[in-house]
């Protein structure tokens, strides 16, 4: 079984990841000069990161909120909420895209409120902030709620019982209490991130320089047979994504620790 699974790793994941690497390599230094300092990859690269922020942000502000209400309220509907909170995963992310465009692209149902005001949503960075906010919405939520329900509201009705108010207690006793599923739902945010393609495409227009993130130019290159850069940067994002799993697993042997105690 070891065995089985050491070939199937090698094949499946570091066989490929390797070939990037020696496709890069191959081609010289000068290449990854070339491409790392070109405006067009900078660009992405610097796109990428703010969509990926935000998305992060966001989703840990609302996703928090939403876990408390899923395991310390109970009201009808709720199972409804949290089958909606899964929904995202079930949905193909280009579906997620034509949505988008549904709601605020040309005659769509919000197009003309923005329009009358001069902001555009889609073919701009708004369009493909919200979509990458809809397809990461769960794992915050997801990592955070088995926690709570954990951890049960003990610690939290003794901190009220001492006159600590709704908030102090969320400061001083839940966010605490749940640090390392929320550490986990950003990290699995973050990648998630990073690698979206599907709906962007479809919001953005991939507009050269514009609205172009890292994975849109790793599209273009090699549909212009720019190899060696688009390999590059699939490295580059390659790498971001194995120091966020990294990071992941370390945060998750801490959080079973946490929980062990």
């Amino acid at each position: 079984m070891i065995a089985l699974t050491v070939v199937y790793v090698t094949v499946l994941l570091l066989a490929p990841l390797g070939g990037i690497v020696w496709t890069v390599v191959k081609n010289g230094l000068h290449v990854i000069t070339q491409t790392l300092t070109s405006h067009d990859v900078l660009h992405a690269f610097v796109l990428t990161f703010i969509i990926a922020v935000i998305t992060i942000v966001v989703t840990a502000a609302f996703g928090i909120p939403v876990a408390l209400v899923l395991t310390r309220q109970r009201f009808p509907g709720r199972q409804l909420l949290s089958a909606l909170v899964n929904l995202p995963l079930a949905v193909s992310p280009v579906i997620v895209g034509l949505m988008a465009v549904l709601l605020f692209g040309r005659t769509g149902w919000f197009e003309g409120f923005f329009a009358a005001r001069g902001i555009q949503i889609i073919f701009a960075l708004p369009s493909m902030i919200l979509v990458t906010i809809f397809i990461c919405i769960p794992f915050v939520v997801r990592e955070v709620t088995p926690v709570l329900e954990e951890l049960g509201t003990e610690e939290e009705d003794a901190a009220r019982t001492l006159g600590a108010s709704g908030f102090q207690t969320f400061l001083r006793v839940t966010l605490p209490n749940i640090r390392w599923g929320l550490l986990y739902g950003i990290a699995l945010s973050a990648a998630r991130a990073l690698g979206e393609i599907g709906a962007v495409l479809i919001v953005s227009g991939a507009i050269q320089g514009k609205t172009e993130t890292a994975t849109l130019y790793v599209l273009r290159a090699i549909e212009e047979r720019e190899e060696p850069s688009a390999y590059l940067v699939a490295l580059t994002l390659a790498a971001a994504s194995i120091v966020l799993l990294a990071a992941i697993e370390v945060i998750k042997r801490k959080r079973m620790e946490e929980i062990g105690r």
